[in-house]
Order: structure tokens, then sequence, then C-alpha cells
């Protein structure tokens, strides 16, 4: 039975993560924020999934972690969901800093700490993240949000490259969803090719399974990202990427 661990599970892509593997047979540690979701589908299955309450922007959040992965007896997979992000043209201070303690301070906790327990233990293992297509190029009207994403990136980048030096046998998924209908998103805003969960979460789901190093969610999203780094920037910096309003 695989162990797995699911950070940010009480919405949106991490739910419906934490319903997939549970009806899996998995066991699962899962944690957030918000404990009433992650209560609610523990007790669909008994004996199956564990709570906690993470705030990954709390420095007792390795803890807990800890904690977490001890009372489900063990972790095969780490996935870290955790994000925030809003558009902020208008650079409101609060949003930024916000943004970046979540997307910045608050991944590189977690993912290092699974890291650790990987290294640590001398363990096989998985750790999996969920950035964003928006990592790609800087995008004006979400500044901080999609340079956090590229943070991201790299320090994936950089985790692997650390796992060879130090002989860790840990494999790294970075899931790269386009516009996806979840919680996260503004209602008041049309998004170009939305994806709904769905159709998204079996794609997900595959990358995870397959160990995927790169997994850019639907066909459509590859191309426009493949297209994007084409861009130079004397070009990119002059192009008006914004959404509408619905």
């Amino acid at each position: 039975m695989k162990k797995i661990i699911i950070v940010g599970a009480s919405s949106g892509i991490g739910f419906r993560l934490a319903q997939e593997y549970a009806e899996k047979g998995c066991r699962l540690g899962i944690a957030a924020r918000r404990e009433a979701p992650l209560n609610e589908l523990a007790n669909k299955y008994p004996g199956q999934i564990s709570v906690s309450k993470i705030d990954v922007t709390d420095s007792l959040a390795t803890i807990n972690l800890r904690n977490l992965i001890a009372e489900v007896g063990g972790m095969d997979i780490f996935v870290l969901v955790s994000g925030v992000g809003k558009q902020n043209p208008n650079l409101d201070s609060a949003i930024e800093e916000t943004t970046t303690l979540t997307n910045v301070m608050g991944f590189t906790r977690m993912v290092d700490e699974a890291f650790r327990y990987f290294r640590d233990g001398n363990r096989q293992g998985h750790i999996a993240v969920v950035s964003s297509i928006a990592g790609t190029k800087g995008l004006g009207i979400a500044a901080s949000y999609s340079a956090t994403k590229r943070y991201q990136n790299i320090y994936i980048d950089a985790l692997e490259q650390l796992a060879k030096m130090q002989h860790v046998d840990v494999k790294f998924t970075d899931i790269k969803p386009g516009f996806i209908s979840t919680p996260l998103l503004d209602g008041e805003k049309s998004y170009p090719m939305m994806m709904t969960l769905d159709y998204a979460m079996p794609r997900i789901v595959a990358a995870i399974e397959k160990k995927s190093r790169r997994a850019i969610i639907d066909w459509r999203w590859a191309i426009a990202v493949s297209l994007w780094r084409l861009i130079p920037a004397w070009l990119w910096k002059r192009l008006p990427i914004k959404n509408r309003d619905k």
C-alpha cells in the first residue's frame, strides 16, 4: 500500500488528488490550513486517512509534517499543492508579500523537509509539486505569482542535482497546469483554455504515477508554453497580456 502525503488538500487539485488516491486504497496523510474539508474526507475512509492542520508559512510546519508522516507510518510520495496567487497590477504590497511567503518560503520549507526525510533515512521516494505554466515568463499582471512559480521550477531542478550529488534515491515531478477551474482563480475573470478538474485530474495523476519529470497539463498549454519560450525579451515586454472580465 502506497503511503502518500498531500499538503494543500483542502480544496481544488489537492482535495481531488486525495479523493483519487483514497479510492485507489492508498494510505494518506492530508494537510492544509482548513481542517474541516480534510476531516470530511477522512470520515469517508475510516482508518485510511490521517489529517493535520499545516500552514506552510508557519515555522512549526516542518514539525507538523514530520508528525503526520509518523502517524501514516512513513511516506513514499510527497505532493505539495499549497500555493496562492492573484492578479495584482497595482502591486498591492500585502498581496505580493503573501504570495512570496507562501510560494517561496512555504514551498521551500515543505519540500526541504520531504527531501531530508528521504535522504536522512536512506529511503527511496518521490516528490511532486504543483507549480504553474505561469513560471515560463514574467507576467506583468501577476508579477509575484509568475516569479514565485519560476522559483519553484528552478528549486526542483536544484534539488534534483543535489540528490545526484548526495546519492539520494528521489524522483521529482514538476506539474505545470494551465488554467483549471478551482477556487484559486477569480470567478469574475475569464481565462483562456480553462480546464475542469474532471479533465485535468487523470492527467495529473498519470504524471505522478509515471514519475514524469515535468508535466504541462493539456496539449494546448504545452504548445502555448513552447511558443512563449520562443518570444524574445524585447517583444515579450510589449505584449499586453491580460484576461477579460466575464
